[in-house]
This record gives structure tokens, C-alpha cells and sequence, in this order.
């Protein structure tokens, strides 16, 4: 593995440039949950002897070089201890109460913002006890350094197999179960009617991110600076075999089912707010890794230079879904389908390409802060971004500390929801990264758990022959 000596630089990739502006500044939280109380004596050689080599950007600040302005990453000396925050919080409380304190804590860490003179990440050791864990340590990781998919790979990279950490960890397949269709022998009215989705979604995502905006509801105000307020993070889980029950019975995939009971427990919540939003419009962006790839690769892989689809980076695309209406769908399951026709067609158009095309066009004549300007206007205009990642199978372990809560959030977007989704030892993990004072997270959780029963219960009464 090559390392860039201290004062060499790396250009920039244009997303990461788009995500590090004055308009936009993204960060992901990635928290690992411990079974035991927290043991960091061995924190700062960790990062040293494991962190720091997997690649030469978590050494690195962002720079603009002094001839036209370009941003290049640059080696630079890294103090570990600027990097590493472990709050004192008052002793010998209830985890109940060491809750609230948590809460406090990760919400006042999402708004901060990264001093630019030090490398893009730190990490926060919490030794106290909480309702879930002895302890907690949260990464912090500027999206400019890479995508969930990247940073995720760097982070499972300093983890073993809690049982037997010579083993590497495995994770859940990514190949469809179901019926699986060939491109090779499309007919020319299919490929005429791909050629009219891209143009279609194209043009509706321009018309989305410049002028047409949601309806205002109770899970966006559609103020201005909602980035900039505090957010309360909350979580649930889910069985991922009952979500596979579900997906069997309606012959769709996992991320259908996700994204079913997220639109219901949605609009449950809108409606319990305020009647009148089950037919107002929102619309959701839903996160895709463009990565032709299944599963995670080696982090050696990953940053060699010519490692192309597989390489490390911001490499993903997004989906304006509209969330069904209440008012238009009478059985819970129609959520649910109705995501994956949406989806489904969504993803056989390639306007995500030339969405990518178009941000480079605005980079090259009108500079990276009008691209970051049109991202800021995509994510404003809609109601709540969804993404979601695969994590280990089996339980996993940091320098044999076993971890039994593991989950993230992106964090600076100007929406106030996000929901990530991350599975881990036959558990789903959905977080909700939710402004605190204008939605009630509470009763968010409440309305996403009765939405989960519902699905549940409607599709236990259906034989898998009407999958649809």
C-alpha cells in the first residue's frame, strides 16, 4: 500500500469538493455500541498502527491550490489527540439518565462543524452506561473523504469476528432472490421507453431541485438553515427475518420492505400530526451505491489507482421517490409495493448519470459552490433523504471489546429527517436523525413501529402465491 509522504497532494474528487463548501459541509456518524465498559488505553495506537494507513486522506487536509483555486488533499503531521474527545459527564447515574446526556452529546457533535486546519474525522469515547450499551464510541468522518460505502469498508477494516477474530467477518448477499432479467435482448420499444424514463426523471429532478419544492408538513418546515439547528437521533429494530417473511410473501426485495414501512410509519406520523397531510406531497431521496459490485472489497482494492467501479470515493446516485398518499392507497401493503414499482423504475433510467454529467458541466463553467448549491437545492426541496448499508452477520469485536449495537447517521443536510437503515446480527437498525423542537421523535418511533406491525400482520394474511 502506497503512502503519500508529509506535504504531498491528491486532488480532490469533485464530489468531495461539493460536500466541503460554503454551501454544503456533510459528515457521517457511524456508532459502535459495546457490551462492556470501554477500555481505551490502546485508542491512540489503534488509530495510529490501523486508522491512519488505510488511506492517505485520514492524513490529509483539504487545500485550494494557490494557481486556479483547485482543492488538493494534502499530507500534513496528525496529532492524535486533537482527533480523540472523551467527555466527563456526572458518575454514578442511571443509564436512564445517562441516556439523556448521550442525546445531548451526539446532537451537539452532529453541528459542529470541522476545523479545516486538521484531517476530517475524530472520534468520541463515551465510558458511561446507557439503556443500550456499557459503552459507546461514535466516528465522525466528513463525507468529503469518501461515501457510506467507503467509510463503512475503512471501519469494518479495524474490526474482527468477536469469536474469532483469524476469521474475516462475513456479510448478508446482496443477489436478489427473485426472478432475475436480462438487458442483453431488450426489444426497441424497451429500450425507447428507457430512453423516455431518463429524460422524463432527468427533467422532473431539475424541475425538483430548482424550483419545485414540497408541500410544507410536519416532517419538513421548508425554512431556511434547518442544517444548521440540533437534531435529536433516535433508533429502532427490527427482525430482519420477519422483514424477510414480509419480502417473501410479497416477492420483493429487503430495501422494499424498508422503504414500505418508512413511507407508512411516515405518513402515520404526518397524519397524527395534522390530517391534512395524507395527500400532501413528499417526496423522499433515496440513496443508491453505483458500485457494480456485491458486497465489500479490501480496502487495498479499493484505493489502488486504477481499481475503477470498486474504488474508494463518493460513488452513489439518488432517487426522488414520492411517498404514496394516504388518500390513495387503502391496504398497507400497497406502500410497500408501490416503493418497489417506483423504485424499479426509477433504476432502469439513467438519469443519475446525467445528473453527474450536469454537475460537472456546472463545476467546469460556474465553479464547485454552484454544484454544491445545486445539491443544497435537491435535498431542501424534498422532504427526507433514506439510505441504508449491510453490516456483519456474525457479532464483531474492536481490540476484543465485543460490539452489540452498531448504526449511523449522516448529519448537515438541509432537511429535518434523515433515516439510515444498517443491519447487524439478524437485526435492522433504523435511525432517525430527526430537528429537535419541530418533530416529535417519540412519536416518529411510535407511528414506524405500527407501521412494521401492520405490514407484518396484512402480509401473514396473504399466501406467497399473490406475490406481486
Amino acid at each position: 500500500m502506497e503512502f503519500r509522504e508529509e506535504g504531498e497532494v491528491e486532488p480532490v474528487s469533485p464530489t468531495g469538493q461539493y460536500f466541503n463548501s460554503s454551501i454544503l459541509s456533510v459528515a457521517i456518524l457511524a456508532v459502535l455500541e459495546f457490551e462492556l465498559p470501554i477500555n481505551d488505553s490502546q485508542a491512540l495506537s489503534l488509530l495510529q498502527d490501523v486508522f491512519l494507513p488505510i488511506n492517505p486522506r485520514f492524513s490529509s487536509i483539504m487545500v485550494s491550490d494557490n494557481v486556479d483555486q483547485k482543492k488538493q488533499w494534502k499530507r500534513v503531521e496528525v496529532k492524535l489527540e486533537d482527533h480523540v474527545h472523551v467527555p466527563i459527564f456526572p458518575s454514578k447515574m442511571s443509564p436512564e439518565s445517562y441516556d439523556e446526556y448521550f442525546d445531548d452529546y451526539i446532537s451537539n457533535i452532529a453541528a459542529e462543524k470541522f476545523p479545516q486546519n486538521r484531517p476530517l474525522w475524530e472520534i468520541h469515547i463515551l465510558k458511561y452506561p446507557t439503556s443500550h450499551a456499557a459503552g459507546t464510541l461514535i466516528f465522525k468522518l466528513h463525507h468529503a473523504l469518501g461515501d457510506g460505502y467507503s467509510l463503512m469498508g475503512a471501519l469494518l477494516s479495524c474490526l474482527q469476528s468477536a469469536q474469532n477474530p483469524s476469521v474475516p467477518l462475513t456479510f448478508p448477499s446482496l443477489k436478489s432472490s427473485g426472478p432475475q432479467t436480462t438487458h442483453k435482448t431488450k426489444t426497441v420499444s424497451q429500450f425507447f421507453s428507457s430512453v423516455f424514463q431518463t429524460v422524463s426523471e432527468f427533467s422532473w429532478s431539475i424541475l425538483k431541485s430548482n424550483f419545485v419544492e414540497d408541500d410544507r408538513t410536519p416532517i419538513r418546515s421548508g425554512e431556511d438553515g434547518v442544517e444548521f439547528r440540533p437534531i435529536t437521533l433516535s433508533t429502532l429494530t427490527f427482525s430482519i427475518d420477519e422483514i424477510k417473511l414480509i419480502k417473501n410473501k410479497l416477492g420483493v426485495t429487503t430495501n422494499d420492505v424498508i422503504a414500505g414501512i418508512i413511507f407508512l410509519g411516515t405518513r402515520i406520523y404526518m397524519q397524527e400530526v395534522t390530517q391534512k397531510s395524507s395527500n400532501e406531497r413528499c417526496t423522499a431521496l433515496v440513496l443508491l451505491n453505483t458500485r457494480n459490485i456485491e458486497g465489500y472489497m479490501p480496502i487495498k482494492e479499493m484505493i489502488e489507482p486504477n481499481s475503477d467501479e470498486m474504488s474508494w470515493g463518493n460513488q452513489f446516485g439518488f432517487l426522488h421517490v414520492s411517498v404514496p398518499k394516504s388518500t390513495e392507497i387503502s391496504n398497507p401493503l400497497d406502500f410497500v409495493w408501490e416503493a418497489q414499482k417506483i423504485i424499479k423504475k426509477k433504476r432502469s433510467s439513467a438519469a443519475g448519470y446525467l445528473t453527474s454529467w450536469l454537475l460537472d458541466v456546472l463545476k467546469k463553467f460556474r465553479g464547485p459552490e454552484e454544484a454544491a448549491r445545486y445539491i443544497h437545492g435537491t435535498l431542501k426541496n424534498s422532504s427526507m433523504t433514506i439510505s441504508s448499508m449491510i453490516g456483519p452477520v456474525e457479532k464483531m469485536a474492536l481490540a476484543n471489546q465485543p460490539v452489540c449495537g452498531f448504526y449511523y447517521m449522516v448529519v448537515g443536510p438541509p432537511q429535518c429527517l434523515t433515516i439510515t437503515a444498517l443491519s447487524y446480527m439478524g437485526k435492522l437498525r433504523v435511525a432517525f436523525g430527526a430537528e429537535k423542537g419541530f418533530i416529535d421523535s417519540h412519536k416518529l418511533k411510535a407511528s414506524m413501529q405500527n407501521a412494521f406491525r401492520v405490514i407484518l400482520e396484512a402480509s401473514d394474511q396473504i399466501p406467497p402465491a399473490k406475490a406481486a
